[in-house]
């Protein structure tokens, strides 16, 4: 588990949650978004697992599904082919709604982007068994581009929390650097972060995918729980980023 220290005028970190959230701190003004990569790449992960087994499709992973679409499509197998379209769809969707709330909520968008996410994940797992499976996935796949829109950096270097390819390049390009004597400063700190969001998404989907095969109707309270708390993580942190700036003001 890492602890991610913030460049100058950044969010400051918190530690991964208890087993996956256990103790995020709030901390001085800043970017709070860039601080929770550790939860939001684990409830990727979780989640990513729970629509291929139950939907058979990712909701993050829209390369994966772009090359499923086309793999059936050449072979002529038009229905299995169409159930990929769907998520494209949604993704692209979430991506403008993105836009729009960040045009319209500037710092506030990481946190609405996040309850929107919560609000969705609990009307999916409410209606389970009541809505066809499709809707599901659209809506996972709609926050999940929302996600990967709004919440882009750490400590100032762009990453994704929804997917690990990205992510996987920059700590081996860091190890190598490393290795080969380069004297960058930080560079070792921000190997082992991208691993760590790495390691948080690998360890999320076999999360995921254990309690899915188990027990499916409750899956998706683990990252409704995880998210909650990044949720009130951030809002904490905006409560001392407006005390602050309140003294700051009086004085």
């Amino acid at each position: 588990m890492i602890q991610i220290k913030p460049a100058v005028g950044e969010c400051r970190v918190y530690r991964p949650m208890s087993s996956t959230v256990s103790s995020l701190r709030a901390a001085p003004p800043g970017r709070p978004e860039e601080g929770l990569l550790v939860a939001l790449s684990f409830a990727a992960g979780y989640v990513d697992s729970y629509t291929w087994i139950i939907h058979g499709v990712l909701a993050n992973v829209q390369t994966a599904n772009l090359v499923f679409l086309w793999v059936n499509a050449t072979a002529g197998q038009w229905q299995q082919a169409f159930q990929f379209v769907p998520p494209l769809f949604a993704f692209m969707i979430g991506v403008v709604i993105a836009s729009r709330l960040q045009r319209a909520a500037g710092a506030r968008a990481g946190q609405l982007s996040l309850l929107v996410e919560v609000a969705m994940l609990i009307l999916i797992s409410v209606l389970h068994n009541r809505v066809p499976e499709v809707v599901g996935t659209l809506g996972i796949s709609m926050v999940a581009a929302m996600q990967a829109s709004i919440f882009t950096k750490v400590e100032g270097s762009v990453y994704s929390s929804v997917m690990i390819t990205g992510n996987l390049r920059q700590a081996i390009d860091g190890a190598f650097a490393l290795v080969a004597g380069d004297p960058q400063h930080g560079l070792l700190r921000k190997s082992c972060i991208y691993m760590g969001v790495c390691t948080m998404f690998g360890t999320g989907a076999a999360a995921g995918a254990f309690v899915t095969e188990r027990v499916p109707t409750l899956t998706l309270i683990v990252p409704i729980a995880a998210l909650l708390l990044v949720l009130l993580v951030c809002a904490r942190w905006r409560s001392v980023e407006n005390s602050v700036g309140l003294i700051r003001r009086r004085r």
